[in-house]
């Protein structure tokens, strides 16, 4: 029964999709879930920090179970998709309406999409890596999966990471420098990989080729089948599903720097380079993510056995209401800055 907690990863798209079904109000229903009640929650309940035991990891690795909680959001993100594309292309949705399903959409994209994604790209089969890449396209976030896996996980915690804050960065300028810098770092990436395997640009090994042109095609079908009204909320839906992804970029290394050696090279990503929560509701509803400096110490490990590190840095909050404090960066700065270690800081 216990396994069975994480079917409530598929609350925060429930609130969407009921959104999507009432309207008026009702439309905001995910974002007030998201980051009112869910931080509200995480405020009241224990966290958990225990550990499985090695026999309740084996276990938990032979359920299909797990694997497939992350594949259903497939369909249900596409799902929810073409139901909002219909209801803006056919219905008379008041301003509010047409922004509040904006915002419920982009959550949505963020958090079954991108951060489901982020999982299954780690992982070894095609089909899996392939149902990763097509819930990224919905963002425009296809080349998060040669960033990330490439860029992101050797440079992490590192003035060479895109996706790492620096120490007293406001979450704003972090979401333009970091869009900006993965776009192009990805580039950079797949240059060196089709030289490697003696490649030229235009090949089919290019995935960066690959990535523009289904992007631009998802855009095209919706024009095509659609109205401008629709391309409009598609585009500003996905800028709100990669912009959720990158505030959690923001609070996840925040500050964190990984000290040279006397060789001049940093050194290895440890428990202590990533921001962790034990906030147990934010844990389930984001498959584990908020265990993150484990995840850096083995990316191939699956969030089921995602372990708690004692040494790692400790959010005094949920990931949700972290999101919620780093949009004020005052007060961001005022709790976080006191956590960031001394030696960590680099003065500019």
């Amino acid at each position: 029964m216990k396994d069975l907690k994480y079917l409530a990863a598929y609350s925060i798209p429930l609130m969407a999709f009921i959104g999507l079904y009432f309207k008026g109000v009702f439309v905001f229903l995910t974002p007030v879930y998201a980051f009112i009640a869910i931080p509200f929650l995480e405020l009241l309940l224990p966290v958990e920090s225990s550990n499985l035991e090695e026999e309740e990891v084996n276990n938990k690795l032979n359920k299909t179970f797990f694997d497939w909680l992350l594949y259903l959001n497939l369909p249900i993100v596409f799902g929810l998709l073409i139901w909002s594309f219909i209801t803006v292309n056919t219905q008379s949705l008041e301003t509010y309406e047409f922004v509040g399903l904006i915002f419920s959409v982009g959550i949505v994209l963020g958090t079954n999409g991108i951060n489901v994604a982020h999982e299954l790209g780690h992982r070894q089969t095609s089909n899996e890596r392939f149902i990763g890449k097509a819930l990224l396209l919905p963002s425009f976030y296809m080349h998060f999966y040669i960033e990330h896996n490439y860029g992101h996980h050797l440079h992490a915690a590192t003035p060479e990471d895109p996706a790492t804050a620096r120490y007293n960065q406001s979450v704003y300028s972090f979401w333009i420098t970091s869009t900006i810098r993965q776009y192009f770092s990805a580039w950079r990436i797949q240059s060196k990989l089709l030289k490697n395997s003696n490649q030229r640009f235009f090949s089919v090994k290019n995935d960066m080729l690959w990535y523009t042109l289904f992007q631009f095609l998802y855009l095209t079908s919706i024009v095509l089948v659609f109205s401008k009204a629709v391309l409009l909320f598609a585009v500003l839906a996905g800028i709100s599903g990669f912009l959720l992804l990158e505030t959690v970029n923001y609070i996840e290394h925040y500050g964190l720097l990984r000290l040279k050696t006397k060789t001049g090279r940093y050194e290895r990503v440890a428990e202590i380079h990533s921001w962790n929560s034990n906030h147990i509701v934010g844990r389930i509803v984001l498959y584990e993510l908020t265990r993150h400096s484990d995840h850096h110490y083995k990316s191939s490990k699956k969030y089921q056995i995602l372990n708690c590190h004692d040494n790692s840095p400790q959010m005094p909050f949920g990931y949700t209401a972290s999101m919620v404090l780093s949009l004020c960066p005052p007060l961001w700065f005022a709790v976080m800055n006191k956590r960031v270690p001394k030696e960590m800081i680099v003065k500019d």
